[in-house]
């Protein structure tokens, strides 16, 4: 399975702060935006990882994070020269996916929990249609909500209904099989002018391949879109690493546990991070 991050926003909702710099590379807490979904990817067991990046941004981003091999991984860049949607990802990653499955998941989203490997996991074994995600708001009304029976099979979704069949909300997190590129390649602009995600899982809703795992209590997820939610995010971080001694993010201490990279690398990284409460915490590891 192949791993995709569309990290292509200008975050012009975070405007002037995004002026200078595009927002997955903003710092939440004590890292940046982007290290929270490519966690999620390693958390799959995926290290074949295409980021899709603004126009005149890949030196920022390679200057970050390389080619990810400290990670254990293998990062690729690609551009998506005119904002076109969410869906128009998988078109942009055609070439890259070669017929795999794929993982797609938004730049600014962050997920955490303490069974979220698990889950994460468990989406990524399944081989046919598509796997979503259904996280349980009090408000579901301003989002895309997901309707689904009690084996975990959609049933509908709408976008922004008056009144919702359901309080599942879909979060920007997305499993899908080879058939992807296909129904994306058959999507047209809806009147906002932007291919949707949202019509990519109707078409898998449609052939009876979309499956919802719920994300129930105890499950954190924080779209860090405008300047209240990136507060909220890096305070939501900051309360969770002092609560749990653990960090949440933290790339060298994933890629360790999956095996991808040695202890004495991530001791090294730590050590040219010495000066810092992160750099400690990779010595201690």
């Amino acid at each position: 399975m192949k791993g995709i991050v569309l990290a292509a926003g200008k975050g012009t909702r975070l405007y002037p702060m995004t002026k200078p710099v595009c927002k997955p590379l903003l710092p939440v807490y004590d890292k940046p935006l982007i290290y929270y979904p490519l966690a999620v990817l390693m958390q799959a067991g995926i290290s074949d990882i295409l980021v899709i990046v603004p126009p005149g941004e890949e030196a920022a981003f390679t200057a970050l994070l390389g080619n990810g091999h400290q990670f254990g991984l293998n990062i690729y860049y690609t551009v998506q020269t005119v904002a076109r949607g969410i869906a128009d990802a998988l078109l942009i990653a055609e070439s890259f996916a070669r017929g795999d499955q794929v993982c797609l998941v938004l730049g600014d989203n962050i997920f955490h929990a303490l069974t979220l490997e698990r889950t994460l996991k468990r989406a990524a074994q399944s081989n046919t249609g598509a796997t979503v995600f259904g996280y349980w708001v009090e408000n579901p009304s301003p989002f895309g909500v997901v309707e689904f029976d009690e084996t975990g099979r959609a049933i509908s979704i709408e976008e922004k209904p008056k009144h919702p069949k359901s309080n599942y909300i879909i979060p920007g997190l997305y499993f899908y099989d080879q058939q992807a590129m296909e129904i994306a390649h058959g999507l047209k602009p809806s009147a906002r002018g932007e291919l949707e995600i949202t019509d990519v899982n109707l078409e898998y809703l449609r052939r009876g391949q979309l499956q919802v795992i719920p994300l129930e209590k105890g499950f954190t997820w924080l779209d860090a879109g405008t300047a209240d939610s990136l507060l909220e995010a890096a305070q939501t971080i900051k309360e969770l690493q002092e609560h749990t001694g653990r960090y949440i993010g933290c790339l060298e201490e994933l890629a360790l546990a999956e095996g991808w990279i040695p202890r004495e690398q991530v001791h090294e990284m730590g050590r040219e991070l010495g000066k810092t409460l992160y750099g400690k915490y990779l010595q201690c590891l």
